[in-house]
This record gives structure tokens, C-alpha cells and sequence, in this order.
């Protein structure tokens, strides 16, 4: 590390957002990352101290902003002070079983709910159209 930058691919290794340095690579590379709101494919962008990053992993956004370089890649609380998390804070909604239940499409069932009864079964047959029904 020289005049106070560092490749993307090893800092978002350092700050523990990728699990290898190999996937960090693979995220800058597919454009998963902006710099200063500008879209990088290269994983040897330099990131200086300051510098926001916007990462789309896993179905969501993170906004980081570089608070620091790192040195290795060390424990997680380490990893913490690397950057200053901009992001909002998702809010998890508590959802109803009971109204999920109730919301699902006819004739299908929850996964892992075992196997259907006759009852069912039968309930099943009668919504969906067999050999034979016009």
C-alpha cells in the first residue's frame, strides 16, 4: 500500500465483505461495485480513505465509506474499522404464519408440511383439472 490506496479486490477482502479476495474480484468484476457513484469492473481500482462504495450483494445494497486501509485480513471488530456503514437499516417485518397461510395459491402446499391426507387430496384433485375433465 503507496500514498494511501489499495486495490478495491483487497480491501473489500479486508473488510470481510467477500469471503476470498477471488470473489471480491469476481463482484468488482461483474459490476456489483461503484466507486464514488461511478459503476468499476476493474479489480485494481484504487480506494482511497473517504471514498463511498455501493456494493449490491445478495439482494441488497450496502453504501460503505472507506475509513481506513487495511493491512491483513483480521478478525471481524478489525475489519469494522475499515469502513462507516451508510446504509439504511432494513427493517425485518414480522410476518403471520396464519395469514401467510392463508394467502397462499390453491393446491399448494407449505414445504416440509409432510405428506398430503386423503382429505387433502382430494380437495387437491378437485381444484385442478385431470385426464378426462373439460
Amino acid at each position: 500500500m503507496k500514498d494511501g490506496v489499495q486495490r478495491i479486490d483487497k480491501w473489500l477482502w479486508f473488510a470481510r465483505v467477500a469471503k476470498t479476495r477471488t470473489l471480491a474480484a469476481k463482484l468488482v468484476a461483474g459490476g456489483g461495485v461503484r466507486v464514488n457513484k461511478v459503476r468499476t469492473d476493474a479489480p485494481a481500482t484504487a480506494v482511497r480513505v473517504g471514498d463511498v462504495l455501493t456494493i449490491a450483494v445478495a439482494r441488497s445494497v450496502r453504501v460503505l465509506k472507506v475509513a481506513g486501509l487495511g493491512e491483513r485480513r483480521g478478525p471481524a471488530p478489525e475489519a469494522a474499522l475499515l469502513y462507516e456503514d451508510l446504509s439504511e437499516p432494513v427493517v425485518r417485518v414480522a410476518v403471520d404464519p396464519v395469514a401467510a397461510a392463508t394467502t397462499a395459491a390453491p393446491g399448494e402446499r407449505e414445504p416440509g408440511s409432510g405428506r398430503p391426507t386423503k382429505r387433502e387430496r382430494r380437495q387437491t384433485d378437485r381444484l385442478e383439472p385431470g385426464p378426462g375433465d373439460d
